[in-house]
């Protein structure tokens, strides 16, 4: 297969002499499109691979734009090879997320390389002397400042369309990283569900019982009550408590939370939301869901315009595809074991069927997370894709 590079002067136009691999620190905004669109370019024409949002990740780099730069340090580097652009990476240090778990740990996230092993090691020597200077004793990733930015390589699945929120990448990375001595850290299962014609009884009595004993009840909001009610900042909240325990997490700060109600909620079809409340009104679980965009960012290879904007509307609002994400479900600590997740698939799970879905990606579950996983049993499924992160003591 044809691989697809910049040249050496989109991005260095002034470099006279190149050693064989040469990493560069990105330090203006030309490098930094190159940088968000690599990706895009290597994997252009591969059919499971499912093209990043270019200006999305230009906000995820944008100290100004990203809440977590107020915690973290992070460097972007690229690598050079005989002119050419061919590989990328992001090291950083989320020092509120090692504070939180004890560790000194520097991340490295959004690594794409051709299949050379000295780009792959280049880039990740890179990552590991940026964690020494940081005074870091140990490597993993691939991770990113926050759950909500791309995380784990790809280990089985790689005959498997990608979604829009997860990693797509090569068979042979997971090889460079074993043969770096990069050893498993974590893992996560994804599973395809396929959306029944009717609920398992047990689930639709379950919730009923729910409803009538403890007052809990499902709820439906506009954008007007969303932001009327400040139920954007209510779910991400929900998500911090819901989500603290599991590995690596970093709890969002209120600027942060800002930031995703901003760019995200206006995306969603509010019918594919689920929020739960008890008999106080409060909100104590929830479930996000949106169409899967993954043919409408492959049309588009991830660029928003001249047309991008049109498929990916249309996937959102117009014409459904027949597959959707499971973008997350959150259920606070203390209703958690109490069936408060039926309502959630009760409530999502109908309003699928009738929107015409067939089927159901899940977001990446921790191998770890049997609750989570036990969540998928009354249905048709099958467990297609596996990830890990790797790491390495420094």
């Amino acid at each position: 297969m044809r691989e697809n590079f910049l040249t050496l002067y989109d991005v260095l136009p002034n470099l006279s002499e190149i050693m064989s691999i040469h990493i560069k620190t990105v330090s203006s905004t030309s490098e930094l499109k190159t940088f968000v669109r690599f990706g895009n370019r290597l994997y252009k024409g591969n059919r499971y691979y499912v093209p990043s949002m270019p200006w999305d990740d230009l906000n995820t780099f944008n100290p100004k734009k990203n809440g977590a730069f107020e915690f973290s340090d992070a460097e972007l580097y690229l690598a050079l090879k005989e002119g050419k652009v061919v590989g990328r990476v992001a090291a950083i240090v989320n020092h509120k997320a090692n504070e939180a778990w004890h560790v000194k740990q520097v991340r490295f996230g959004w690594i794409d390389f051709i299949d050379d092993m000295e780009v792959s090691e280049a880039l990740l020597h890179a990552v590991e002397e940026f964690g020494r200077k940081h005074g870091m004793d140990q490597i993993v990733g691939p991770l990113g400042f926050t759950d909500f930015d791309p995380e784990g390589m790809l280990v089985e699945g790689f005959d498997r369309v990608g979604t829009m929120a997860l990693i797509y990448n090569h068979p042979y990375y997971p090889e460079h990283m074993k043969h770096h001595g990069y050893v498993k850290e974590t893992g996560w299962l994804e599973y395809r569900i396929n959306i029944p014609d009717k609920l398992p009884e047990r689930h639709i009595k379950l919730a009923e019982i729910l409803k009538e004993r403890n007052g809990f009840k499902i709820r439906k909001l506009t954008r007007r009550q969303i932001r009327k009610e400040n139920y954007g900042q209510k779910l991400f909240r929900l998500i911090n408590e819901t989500y603290s325990s599991l590995y690596g997490y970093s709890l969002l700060t209120e600027r942060q939370i800002d930031m995703y109600v901003d760019v995200y909620l206006g995306l969603i079809d509010l019918k594919m939301l689920s929020f739960i409340e008890n008999a106080e009104g409060e909100l104590i679980a929830a479930g996000v869901s949106m169409p899967s965009l993954a043919d409408a960012l492959q049309k588009c290879n991830g660029e928003i315009f001249p047309f991008g904007w049109y498929h990916l509307l249309k996937s959102i609002f117009w014409k459904k595809p027949d597959t959707l994400d499971l973008l997350l479900i959150g259920v606070k600590p203390e209703y958690q074991n109490k069936g408060v997740n039926a309502l959630i698939i009760m409530d999502l799970f109908h309003t699928y069927r009738s929107m015409g879905f067939k089927y159901a990606e899940t977001n990446a579950n921790l191998e770890t997370n049997h609750k989570v996983q036990a969540m998928w049993d009354p249905f048709e499924k099958e467990q297609h894709k596996k990830r890990w992160v790797f790491g390495k003591a420094l």
